[in-house]
């Protein structure tokens, strides 16, 4: 289970991998946990995913809030402070946890990321190599005239107007991911997926846009 504040985590996770025996007193610890119920030892990081390391069941639906307090109140378990008096080893191994949850709250928080996760978890790779876009007639015209838009503003103002639009467009490519996911249709979710992509890469075209308009005397 999962416990907020200071509390030691232990015990079974749903959907987590088969526990572990502790390196310390061989006790069966789960994946997910932090320390082993026996001996109270910090546990390596193991195999959890990372709703798992969280206490989280797969899905892209995530409540910011709740991620945010599950991953300090772990975090805290993992402060540096707690360990002053171990052995190198548990040092090492608390801050292998640390940058384990780190990796997963990085992960989870970002929807991006997240979205790219969960396909990775059902065996669907999203990379600018796969040809998915190319052979979404709909989807490259769209890219294709976005950017267009871009490279002739010619001034902040302009640039202000596509970036509006970007991050409508943004929005609505989130709400679209969610509810693919939610169908469970693969392909369906590959495609909004790879839209929301492009999506937020536009961020740092149109950054670079208006950084290059600032230095045009």
């Amino acid at each position: 289970m999962t416990t907020t504040g200071t509390t030691i985590r232990t015990g079974a996770t749903r959907g987590a991998a088969a526990p572990a025996p502790c390196w310390s007193c061989h006790a069966p610890v789960a994946a997910a946990d932090l320390f082993c119920a026996g001996c109270r030892a910090v546990q390596p990081p193991g195999g959890a995913d990372h709703f798992t390391r969280l206490g989280f069941e797969p899905g892209f639906a995530l409540d910011a809030a709740d991620l945010d307090r599950r991953y300090f109140a772990l975090q805290r378990q993992l402060h540096p402070d707690r360990f002053v008096t171990k052995s190198a080893r548990e040092r090492a191994i608390s801050q292998s946890q640390a940058s384990s949850l780190n990796e997963a709250y990085e992960t989870l928080k970002n929807p991006l990321e997240r979205a790219v996760y969960l396909l990775k978890r059902m065996g669907i790779e999203i990379d600018p190599g796969d040809g998915v876009t190319i052979k979404d007639p709909a989807l490259l015209m769209e890219a294709m005239e976005m950017r267009e838009a871009l490279s002739e503003a010619a001034d902040t103002a302009a640039v202000a107007k596509v970036a509006a639009n970007a991050e409508a467009e943004r929005k609505k490519a989130l709400e679209a991911v969610a509810a693919a996911f939610a169908t469970l249709n693969h392909d369906a979710t590959r495609t909004t997926v790879l839209r929301l992509k492009y999506l937020t890469k536009m961020d740092d075209e149109i950054r670079a846009r208006r950084a290059a308009l600032r230095t045009v005397p």
